[in-house]
């Protein structure tokens, strides 16, 4: 079986996903960059947040980040999205990698209103809505996600960060790390002008106070 031995190797992996065929410009759907998830999952794999352990990602989307934490030893991996297009581009994108002969534990993909779920995790891997298109998205998916697992990374608009360290200090959780990103969004729909526009994001790791 084909395992991952370098952070370098998970992005080029990753990297070869196959992205969003209708995306939509509400749930401001934008394919995750392969080197950036590699990063946050190389580094949630150091912090002990992935390998043996149940993650779920919220807003799976394709399933990168759901995908790359089975790659990185996940034992299992819930993907929810109320995209069922997406969801089975995520089934093509697992196949895929089963067929190439990587080893990953088990998934399962899960449609509906995110708002709605209920599953437990020990962590969850999120790249949700900015907020841009639908006010305050981000936070459904937040508070969705310190509901499903104690430790949770998330990205955001870097310019966002004071903003949420005062709202998870309302929800009895604090932000432990920090990484910050240029962002590429890459010319997905019609009105956009630049092939790609970079914005700052930042990803944070959340942890619940006992």
């Amino acid at each position: 079986m084909k395992e991952i031995t370098s952070k370098s190797g998970l992005a080029i992996v990753l990297s070869r996903l196959e992205g969003f065929s209708e995306p939509k410009v509400r749930q401001e759907q934008y394919m995750m960059d392969s080197e950036i998830g590699a990063s946050v999952l190389w580094n949630a794999c150091l912090l002990g947040d992935i390998l043996g352990n149940k993650v779920a990602d919220l807003g799976c989307g394709t399933g990168m980040l759901g995908i790359g934490a089975l790659l990185m030893g996940a034992k299992q991996a819930y993907m929810a999205d109320n995209d069922e297009k997406a969801l089975e581009t995520a089934a093509k994108n697992i196949s895929k990698l089963k067929s190439e002969g990587y080893r990953l534990g088990k998934s399962e993909l899960i449609a509906g209103d995110i708002g709605r779920l209920k599953i437990r995790a020990n962590t969850v891997l999120q790249n949700p809505p900015f907020g841009t298109k639908a006010a305050h998205s981000d936070i459904v998916f937040l508070e969705k996600a310190l509901e499903t697992a104690p430790v949770v990374y998330s990205f955001h608009k870097s310019e966002t960060k004071g903003f949420l360290e005062r709202f998870f200090r309302g929800k009895n959780a604090v932000i432990t790390h920090a990484w910050d990103f240029k962002f590429p969004l890459k010319a997905t729909f019609s009105f956009h002008r630049r092939q790609i526009h970079r914005i700052d994001v930042s990803c944070l790791r959340i942890e619940a106070q006992k």
